[in-house]
């Protein structure tokens, strides 16, 4: 049985990895996934599951970009190190609005808005909104992340806290804000994987300190050896899977539009709504 819960988890690594950094919606794949697929845990556990294979993915953008991203790197010079310092300011700034608004309405937005309606009509509208936008003629003014600004970056920030409702995707939405600010499609997409690298460590970091705290003061232990591998499988996928999805992202759309992903969360969203539609029909509450 522990044998096909590493399969389940190494599976569900492979899901997180792909969707987490292309613009189609990891909310929306989980949601259909976990119809036919769920690993044999708690609901507790498989919450802080769900974010401990988040940090397989962000590991793999800081392995990725380390050079680029590290400030103190003795291969760089003195401007551009102060590049380096003046891009991580942009992250940071560009993060607010989502800690600002994002993080206080999460669990209210996972509460109320996490149903398969939802997760469907962000995917068919932003789906729309990349097939409209990519059939505008617009001639990018930032072709490198040396040419962004404060106010550039903090406008893309506060597209990316469209991702609290589900289904949007916050890669989806980081990206199409850049794009309509005139960032050029590969800038848009590397400074959403850098945008990823805060955001979605403090929401892992709450995350996962509220599970550790209620076990800790229940006199539980934090997972059994087989969570503990569980675990270990889901992570390491994610990590692994990421490093190959982001190098092909970053790859495609330098001679690619994002087309291609907005036809495809249309059909998922479509996916989504007569599955879910069926199984309504035939299965009433």
């Amino acid at each position: 049985m522990l044998v096909i819960e590493l399969f389940k988890s190494a599976f569900l690594g492979v899901v997180e990895g792909i969707t987490e950094w292309l613009p189609i919606s990891s909310t929306g794949h989980l949601i259909l996934v976990d119809e036919f697929l769920k690993l044999n845990v708690s609901t507790e556990f498989m919450d802080m599951y769900r974010y401990v294979i988040q940090l397989g993915a962000i590991l793999a953008v800081l392995v990725l970009f380390f050079r680029k991203l590290n400030p103190f790197s003795p291969r760089k010079s003195s401007t551009q190190r102060h590049r380096t310092w003046m891009l991580w300011g942009y992250v940071v700034l560009a993060c607010i609005p989502s800690a600002v608004i994002g993080l206080p309405l999460n669990d209210w937005m996972d509460t109320h808005l996490m149903t398969p309606t939802v997760v469907a009509a962000a995917l068919i509208l932003y789906g729309i909104a990349f097939l409209f936008i990519e059939n505008r003629n617009r001639t990018p003014a930032i072709c490198h992340t040396n040419e962004l600004t404060w106010k550039l970056a903090l406008g893309i920030g506060l597209f990316q806290t469209l991702a609290i409702v589900p289904g949007t995707s916050r890669s989806g939405s980081t990206i199409l804000g850049a794009i309509l600010l005139g960032c050029t499609r590969p800038v848009a997409a590397e400074f959403s994987f850098f945008l990823a690298i805060p955001t979605m460590l403090g929401v892992t970091a709450l995350k996962l300190g509220k599970f550790f705290v209620e076990k800790i003061i229940a006199g539980q232990s934090l997972f059994t050896t087989e969570e503990a591998l569980i675990l270990a499988v889901g992570f390491f996928v994610s990590f692994l899977v990421s490093l190959v999805c982001i190098r092909f992202l970053m790859d495609f759309v330098k001679a690619h539009d994002f087309k291609v992903f907005g036809w495809y969360r249309i059909v998922l969203g479509i996916l989504v709504l007569v599955f879910f539609g069926f199984k309504f029909l035939l299965f009433p509450a």
